[in-house]
């Protein structure tokens, strides 16, 4: 019985102290549980007086490219910071020269994972963290654009920015509203959509020759539609050169270069034939190449085979007028005799030429030459239709009107 009764003490005693019972335990815990606040609280009261801020946040999803990162402070500088991304690519970044703020010095890559830290420090000299990680935006979930002219290119007067979308935009002026065109001319610049990932840009009149045009792109982040963002932040500029203008009279044969109200020269040409007419109106020379094939299969000229009814492997000086085959370019298999007296082409506008494009003193060469990308051929009294503006770089056969009506409202 007596051991029974120890047994039965000790039991008691153990469940007592198991349910936080009897006096020195609770006291103990007290005393720790003031303990730890008073460090925390002296902990707290020496720490650094930076604070880190670093945008996006934490866990953030379907970031931009260009300007979506960057870290700030205040009161303190910054004294390292560290982008890297999941497959361990560090990315270049640059600290503010007053040591406030940081941001990359180039484009993050789309569908990365990234993990930011940053450290500063106040005037006492102590240290403040933070971190933070994010994902880019996806090629599913973003758009680019690409555009003509590029950085740095001399043009022709009649040269429009012409940005092509990889997708659909479906909120035109959202779009519209992050890219910007201008002059050094001050020439008013205005957008048109011809189709929902075609925009292009001109003023009424041509560029005024010698000016310099920019370009802004600012659409990262910008959103295109449900789901899609833009990813791009860009400046581009480009020269407009001298004015140069050409008009080829479909009915006289002839064609003549004007170059800043001056004529030039007027050169002999072969234009479509009564059949297969070239397009009236402006046409802007959109491609040049010295040497080219054309094969009347491309744009719908066959045979009873399918085969193309033409098919010339080293066409001479060819410079595109239009998306559907239109080019003026140099004829080495017709006759001298045609030049300035017979339409006999399937729409292009022929100069006499030498096979292997190597003779300067022919007429094709010298227009080759003296041509630039930009530059206007105006086809007048030809039997056909006037090209459609979308055709090519040909909005300027459109009134200015009708162009501005195209903007996004």
């Amino acid at each position: 019985m007596a051991i029974s009764a120890v047994l039965g003490g000790v039991l008691v005693l153990a469940g007592c102290n198991d349910a936080g019972g009897g006096g020195e335990p609770k006291a103990n815990g007290e005393a720790s549980a003031k303990s730890q606040a008073d460090v925390d609280a002296a902990a707290a009261k020496d720490a650094s007086k930076a604070k880190i801020a670093i945008t996006p946040k934490d866990g953030a999803t379907n970031i931009g490219l260009n300007d979506a990162a960057a870290v700030a402070v205040s009161d303190g500088t910054l004294t390292q910071v560290e982008l890297k991304s999941s497959e361990g690519t560090v990315v270049a970044g640059k600290i503010a020269a007053d040591g406030k703020s940081w941001k990359p010095q180039g484009a993050l890559k789309r569908s990365t994972k990234y993990a930011l830290s940053a450290t500063a420090k106040d005037e006492a000299g102590r240290e403040a963290h933070e971190n933070a990680s994010f994902t880019t935006v996806s090629p599913e979930n973003s758009f680019v654009g690409s555009f003509i002219p590029d950085e740095g290119q001399t043009v022709g007067v009649g040269m429009p920015v012409s940005i092509t979308f990889n997708k659909p935009i479906k909120d035109k002026k959202a779009v519209q509203a992050g890219i910007t065109v201008s002059s050094s001319s001050g020439q008013e610049v205005v957008g048109h959509w011809f189709s929902t990932q075609r925009l292009d840009f001109r003023p009424e009149n041509y560029w005024k020759g010698g000016s310099t045009v920019t370009l802004k792109l600012a659409l990262d982040g910008v959103q295109g539609g449900p789901g899609i963002q833009g990813v791009q932040s860009k400046t581009v500029t480009f020269k407009i050169g001298r004015n140069q203008v050409t008009t080829v009279d479909a009915k006289t044969k002839k064609m003549t270069v004007t170059r800043d109200g001056a004529v030039l020269r007027t050169i002999p040409i072969s234009a479509g034939s009564p059949e297969n007419p070239t397009y009236n109106g402006q046409m802007v020379i959109s491609e040049k190449f010295k040497e080219t094939r054309m094969n009347g299969a491309t744009v719908g000229f066959t045979d009873d085979d399918g085969k193309g009814e033409y098919d010339i492997k080293d066409v001479p000086h060819a410079m595109r007028l239009s998306n559907s085959g239109t080019f003026v370019h140099g004829n080495y298999w017709g006759a001298d005799s045609i030049f300035g007296t017979a339409n006999t082409s399937h729409g292009c506008v022929g100069l006499n030429d030498a096979k292997g494009a190597n003779d300067p003193n022919q007429p094709a060469a010298w227009f080759y030459d003296n041509s630039l990308i930009g530059d206007v051929v105006t086809v007048v009294n030809s039997p056909d239709k006037t090209i459609k503006p979308d055709n090519g770089l040909n909005g300027w056969n459109m009134s200015w009107a009708d162009w501005k009506a195209g903007a996004a409202a």
